[in-house]
C-alpha cells in the first residue's frame, strides 16, 4: 500500500489562540505516527512553520510547494523530504491537491479560504472526490459552516455540498476522521 498523503491549508500567520498552533503541532505529529506524508505551502512561519516541523521531529516526509514570489515572505523551508517552487500560486495549488489523498483546512486567513473554497468548488465540479476535513480549533470555522448553511438554503447550491465537508474540534478528531476516509 502507497503512502497516503494529507494537504494541510494552514494560516502563514499563529493567529490570536494559542489553541492554533498546538492542534498543527498536533495534527503533524499523527501526520507522521500515520505514516502519512505532509502536503502544504512551504512555508516555515505561522501554523505552516508549526505543523511542518512538527512532522519532521516526530520523523515523518514533508512535501512543500511555494510559488518564487513567496519565498522570503513565508521563509521557504527548504530543508523538506520534497521542495518544490512553483511559478504562480494557482500552480501551487494544482501541484498540491494533485500529490494529496486528503485536504485539512486548518485556522487561516484569506489564502486558506481561497484555498477552501478552490477544491470545495473543484469537488462539487467533479474534478476530484478527496476528502475535505475542516480543523476547527476553537470553533474557527462555526461562521465559515454556517455560510455554507447558508449559500445552500438560499439555492445557491445542493444539500450534497455540505457533504463533500467533514469537521472535527481537535488534530485527533481529525486524524479519525481522515483514518476512516482513506482506509
Amino acid at each position: 500500500m502507497s503512502q497516503k498523503s494529507i494537504c494541510v491549508y494552514c494560516g502563514s500567520r499563529l493567529g490570536t489562540q494559542t489553541a492554533y498552533a498546538g492542534e498543527a503541532a498536533a495534527l503533524g505529529q499523527i501526520i507522521a505516527a500515520e505514516g502519512w506524508r505532509l502536503v502544504y505551502g512551504a512555508g516555515d512561519v505561522g501554523l505552516m512553520g508549526t505543523i511542518a516541523r512538527a512532522t519532521q521531529q516526530a520523523g515523518g516526509a514533508t512535501f512543500g510547494v511555494i510559488p518564487v514570489h513567496l519565498l522570503r515572505a513565508e521563509v521557504g523551508k527548504t530543508d523538506l523530504t520534497t521542495f518544490v517552487v512553483t511559478e504562480t500560486m494557482h500552480e501551487r495549488k494544482k501541484v498540491m491537491l494533485m500529490n494529496a489523498d486528503a485536504v485539512v483546512v486548518m485556522p487561516g486567513g484569506p489564502g486558506s479560504l481561497d484555498e477552501f473554497f478552490e477544491v470545495l468548488t473543484w469537488r462539487q465540479l467533479g474534478l476530484h472526490d478527496k476528502p475535505i476535513v475542516l480543523l476547527d480549533a476553537q470553533g474557527y470555522w462555526g461562521p465559515l459552516r454556517a455560510l455554507l448553511q447558508h449559500t445552500v438554503d438560499h439555492g445557491f447550491a445542493e444539500d450534497s455540498l455540505l457533504d463533500f465537508v467533514q469537521c472535527g474540534a481537535t488534530a485527533e478528531e481529525v486524524a479519525g476522521l481522515l483514518r476512516r476516509a482513506l482506509s
